[in-house]
């Protein structure tokens, strides 16, 4: 995807290249001897005792959507209260930028929804509804913790791409797990086999939450298979081969790269 720019008596071309994630190495860990050890730590740590889980890996920043993932949680909730005590969702969330007023006020609020949630759907002796933890998960832990959910939400208000989507994919050679993906995230523009949401509207978001629990197992493998196909296929290698093959054929002209989703390694 490209277009041709004339501004000042130049011509630039700008190229949108999507970045990829280092496929096999997620590969690699998902096959890891250790890694039933880690998703036992990571059990025990966090508290999932929950049959069903689900998982966010996010910045604590106001463009993930954060607040909207857990409206919609609060939604599927209040309208299956069967699955109180049967679903533990847990929230990556890195502080970002805290002593930014806007951002102390993201992260206030997140804490505040989390209690207001686990207190409004608690029932005695179950798991807490949603786990928040602000812990740094390296590449082996957040693989251990892709393959121990049944569901996976990246909810981005506006996102140049957003690695955790396709992070998520990678881990899962077992071919089992849903994608939940707003449709304002990069990424959604080429996972098309995720379920694409809108994260504004709560109703629509919830429902595709329900729809990720109850996927059967073929569609789950159907979908999954999709988009293992595309992440394997666009990895990081393949991005900067890319960018260097565009170089190379535009040698003579003005470049501008736009690469979406480099920020995302942060989280």
């Amino acid at each position: 995807e490209a277009s041709r720019v004339f501004f000042g008596g130049r011509h630039s071309t700008v190229v949108s290249v999507p970045i990829g994630v280092d496929f096999d190495r997620f590969q690699s860990l998902a096959n890891d001897p250790a890694l039933a050890a880690e998703q036992a730590r990571l059990r025990e740590v966090l508290g999932l005792t929950a049959p069903l889980i689900g998982v966010g890996v996010d910045r604590l920043d106001y463009t993930k959507g954060i607040p909207e993932r857990l409206a919609a949680l609060d939604a599927l909730m209040t309208t299956r209260p069967d699955l109180c005590g049967r679903l533990t969702f847990v929230q990556i969330g890195i502080p970002s930028r805290s002593s930014l007023e806007s951002y102390a006020a993201v992260e206030a609020e997140i804490g505040a929804k989390v209690n207001e949630l686990n207190a409004k759907h608690a029932r005695p002796g179950a798991p807490p509804l949603v786990v928040l933890s602000t812990s740094m998960l390296d590449a082996f832990s957040l693989t251990a913790l892709y393959r121990l959910a049944d569901f996976c939400v990246v909810s981005s208000l506006h996102d140049g791409m957003n690695l955790v989507a396709k992070e998520f994919v990678a881990a899962r050679d077992d071919e089992r797990g849903s994608l939940v993906l707003s449709a304002l995230a990069g990424a959604a523009q080429e996972l098309e086999d995720a379920l694409i949401i809108n994260p504004y509207d709560v109703t629509g978001f919830a429902a595709a939450l329900a729809q990720a629990l109850e996927m059967p197992a073929a569609e789950q493998a159907r979908r999954m298979r999709a988009m293992r196909k595309v992440v394997a296929g666009r990895n990081v290698f393949g991005w900067a081969s890319d960018i260097l093959e565009g170089l190379e054929s535009l040698w003579s002209k003005p470049l501008i790269y736009s690469v979406r989703g480099w920020e995302e390694r942060s989280v």
